[in-house]
């Protein structure tokens, strides 16, 4: 390994108080002048100190956000899953697809259970073994719901699933109301 110095030039390194220029022991190689960095994001750093604004942020992928569409669908009035609903248009992870004449549909893929909670359990074993009244702690029942509602969305010749977790009916009423809202928009 050779004491160079890979990151700038050698005129200011020293090894053991001598320079490397006069050592017959280093390598002469040449070095990239260069040193690759990270252009600058909007927002960031230090400001100009010339005056002039950043530059503007270029067309794709941006750092910190999602990538804007070009033409701007304009604002967010809806989100259900990954599916967002502007005023022109429905992003979605598969791309923009246009808001009028969108068929949407929700489908509900949850069950409900009723269930002991173990907390009665537990109690009526205690109470069991004092009396008998014990027992009327396993008619505690508790109402699991678990699943998901799929929410689809075909325009433009573009079809979007999202599967959105519920945890109880009230979920199921919510994600229904803002399908109705979202088809109302595509009319």
């Amino acid at each position: 390994m050779s004491d160079q110095n890979p990151y700038g030039d050698n005129s200011s390194y020293s090894s053991n108080g001598s320079n490397p220029q006069g050592d017959p022991r280093v390598q002469k190689t040449s070095l990239p002048s260069y040193q690759p960095t990270m252009p600058a994001l909007p927002g960031y750093g230090v400001p100009p100190q010339n005056g002039t604004p950043p530059p503007a942020a270029a067309p794709g992928w941006q750092h910190g956000g999602l990538p804007q569409p070009q033409g701007g669908p304009g604002a967010t009035l809806l989100t259900i899953g990954d599916i967002a609903v502007t005023e022109t248009g429905i992003m979605t992870p598969a791309g923009l697809l246009p808001l009028r004449g969108a068929v949407w549909t929700v489908s509900d893929m949850s069950r409900s259970e009723s269930k002991t909670p173990t907390y009665a359990i537990v109690l009526a074993v205690i109470f069991a073994l004092a009396c008998l009244v014990g027992l009327f702690f396993l008619l505690i029942k508790e109402n699991v719901t678990t699943g998901f509602a799929q929410v689809t969305v075909n325009s433009g010749g573009k079809y979007h699933a999202v599967m959105i977790p519920v945890r109880g009916p009230q979920d199921i009423y919510a994600i229904t109301q803002q399908v109705n809202y979202a088809r109302s928009l595509s009319a």
